[in-house]
C-alpha cells in the first residue's frame, strides 16, 4: 500500500486508504517529532511556505516537520513581508517559489486559491486552509488524535460544536468522518449551521446527522465534542456576528459526568474555559501536537 497524491487539496481527494496510510506512517513519525529518534529523509529538500493569512499551528508545526525530517523552508507568514504589496500576483509569486523549492505549502483566504495553485506550479501543493473551504491537513490530525485517543474511528460518535457555516476544519472533517462510518451530530446557533452543500453530500453517503442547536442534547453519548471558534473574520456583516459570539462555552461544570474528550483546532477565544486546560477532558493540546507527525508523514510520503 502506497500513497499517490500528488496534491493535497481536499480530503474528498483522498480515499479511506489513504488516510489510513497517512495516520499509520504518523505513528512510525512520532518517534522523531518527539526528538526520541532522528531522520535525515529528506535532507537537502526544500519547503516552500505561502501564508496570505495569519497561522501559528499550522505554519510553525510545516516547518517543525519538515526540519524533524532533515529538510530546511523559505516562504513568508504575512503577505505584508511579500512583493504582494508591490502588486505583484498571486501567479507570478507562486510560480516562482515553485521553481525555487520541491513542494508549496499555501494558506489563503480565498476558497479554491491551492486548486488554483496546483494548476500553475510542478511541484506538490499542499492546501493549509482557503477561506472557508477545505483544510484537509488539519482534518488529518485531528483523525489521528481521535485514533490515538480512543481507539477506532468507525465506532465514535462526534458531535461538532460552533461555526459550523464558515469553520473549514468541520467541513473537511465531516466528510472524512463519514468515509469511517462514524456517527456525527452538528451543534450550532441557526446562524451558522452547516452548508446545504456538505448535508447533502453527507446524505448521499448515507450519513444520518443530528442536528440541534443546545450542546446538552449530545453530551450523554457524544465521544468527541469537536468545538471551534465563531470567527469573527468570516463574517461579511459584523453585528451578525455579535448577535452569536459566544454561543457556546464549554466548562468543567458543563462536562461533568461526560465522557467525551474535548478537541479544537485553536486558536480559541471564549468557546472552551480554561479550566478544562488540565482535565481529562481537554486533548486540543496533544491535538496540537500531533500536527507534526502527520505532517511529516505527509512530506515524507509527497516530497520524492
Amino acid at each position: 500500500m502506497g500513497f499517490n497524491l500528488k496534491n493535497i487539496i481536499s480530503i474528498k481527494d483522498f480515499s479511506k486508504g489513504d488516510i489510513e496510510y497517512i495516520l499509520k506512517l504518523a505513528e512510525e513519525m512520532e518517534p522523531i517529532a518527539r526528538s526520541q529518534e532522528k531522520s535525515n529523509v529528506l535532507s537537502g529538500s526544500i519547503l516552500g511556505m505561502l501564508f496570505y493569512e495569519a497561522s501559528t499551528r499550522t505554519r510553525l508545526s510545516f516547518e517543525t516537520a519538515m526540519k524533524r525530517l532533515g529538510g530546511s523552508t523559505v516562504g513568508f507568514a504575512e503577505a505584508g513581508t511579500s512583493s504582494a504589496v508591490k502588486g505583484e500576483n498571486l501567479t507570478d509569486t507562486v510560480r516562482i517559489v515553485g521553481e525555487y523549492t520541491d513542494a508549496l505549502v499555501i494558506r489563503h483566504n480565498m476558497e479554491g486559491t491551492a486548486r488554483y495553485v496546483a494548476e500553475m506550479v510542478d511541484v506538490p501543493v499542499i492546501n493549509a486552509g482557503d477561506g472557508a473551504g477545505q483544510h484537509p491537513t488539519q482534518t488529518l490530525l485531528d483523525l489521528y488524535t481521535m485514533k490515538r485517543i480512543l481507539g477506532d474511528i468507525e465506532e465514535l460518535h462526534v458531535a461538532l460544536v460552533g461555526d459550523l457555516k464558515y469553520g473549514r476544519t468541520v467541513h473537511s472533517l465531516s466528510y472524512a468522518l463519514a468515509m469511517f462510518g462514524a456517527r456525527m451530530s452538528f451543534v450550532s446557533p441557526p446562524e451558522l449551521k452547516m452548508p446545504r452543500e456538505v448535508l447533502h453530500d453527507l446524505a448521499a453517503a448515507g450519513v444520518n446527522v443530528q442536528e440541534t442547536e443546545d450542546i446538552r442534547d449530545v453530551l450523554s453519548y457524544a465521544d468527541v465534542l469537536y468545538v471551534t471558534r465563531i470567527q469573527k473574520e468570516r463574517f461579511p456583516d459584523p453585528q451578525e456576528y455579535l448577535k452569536i459570539k459566544g454561543a457556546y462555552t464549554i466548562d468543567s461544570r458543563l462536562l461533568k459526568g461526560s465522557e467525551a474528550i474535548v478537541m479544537h483546532p485553536l486558536p480559541r477565544v471564549d468557546e472552551i474555559s480554561h479550566d478544562v486546560d488540565n482535565t481529562p477532558y481537554g486533548r486540543y493540546f496533544q491535538q496540537a501536537f500531533y500536527g507534526v507527525p502527520v505532517r511529516m508523514a505527509l512530506l515524507k510520503s509527497m516530497i520524492k
